[in-house]
């Protein structure tokens, strides 16, 4: 039995070798909530999948592919393993500055700049809303969301329209600074993010947001019930389990 057994495990390792480094990146990272219990992640799978994907990140066919799932990496590691703000830093870090280097790289890549938004805006609010507006992050967002849009407006599920509409919506209005932050602006986006595609949680929390503080409070409670109504998705029940917790206590504040 002690023979059969260690026979399987050579196998085993004989066919995980020979899957591209690239795929098995992905399966790491699709497998990232492995062990998970509502916002308790483990973070094996995770790292497991960074460091796949740094080695792909390395060969000039696979640089774009692998840096996209890198950034994709850093968030999720930085969101949902970081311990504490200095971790979350120096992770978000990362990704903003693999995603500076694919935006130069590879200006047409949408996903390049989606996932560097992501980590910047992710780095910024640990610095504070104000402090990232004085340092033009907030113009950053912006510019990089409306070339998104005009590159790819449906790429994930009209991510573009979303960071144009978050960012609208958090940036505060600096006279002379920062004229240009619209909530009305936030809803429109926001609004066009959430019918493109699949609806995401994400995209029903800041629309819910940007409703409420409009003073259209009824439209940002429905919006909200029927979010936490919904299942978990099987490709990203942390992220989901998240944003479910948002609402409610939005919910709870609001009621």
């Amino acid at each position: 039995m002690k023979n059969i057994l260690i026979a399987a495990i050579f196998l085993s390792s004989i066919v995980i070798a020979k899957i591209p480094i690239f795929q098995r990146g992905v399966r790491s990272y699709d497998a990232r909530a492995t062990g998970a219990r509502g916002l308790n992640v483990q973070a094996g799978p995770i790292n497991a999948a960074i460091k796949e994907f740094k080695r792909a990140y390395k060969n000039p066919n696979e640089e774009l592919e692998a840096g996209v799932y890198l950034m994709r990496c850093y968030y999720y590691k930085g969101k949902f393993v970081a311990k504490n703000d200095e971790q979350k830093k120096i992770i978000f870090s990362e990704g903003k500055s693999i995603g500076e280097i694919l935006v130069n790289k590879y200006p047409n890549s949408a996903g390049a700049r989606y996932w560097y938004l992501v980590n910047l805006g992710s780095w910024a609010e640990l610095y504070g809303t104000l402090a990232a507006a004085k340092e033009g992050v907030a113009n950053i967002m912006r510019d990089h969301a409306e070339e998104i849009i005009s590159l790819e407006p449906d790429y994930g599920n009209g991510g573009g329209y979303f960071m144009l509409g978050a960012v609208h919506f958090k940036s505060p209005y600096i006279p002379f600074l920062l004229s240009w932050p619209s909530n009305d602006k936030a809803i429109e986006y926001l609004s066009k993010a959430y019918n493109i595609g699949q609806k995401r949680p994400s995209q029903a929390v800041y629309l819910a947001r940007a409703l409420y503080k409009e003073g259209k409070k009824d439209d940002a409670r429905a919006l909200l019930r029927q979010l936490i109504k919904q299942p978990f998705s099987e490709s990203e029940p942390v992220e989901d389990f998240e944003q479910h917790e948002i609402a409610r206590n939005l919910l709870n504040d609001w009621e």
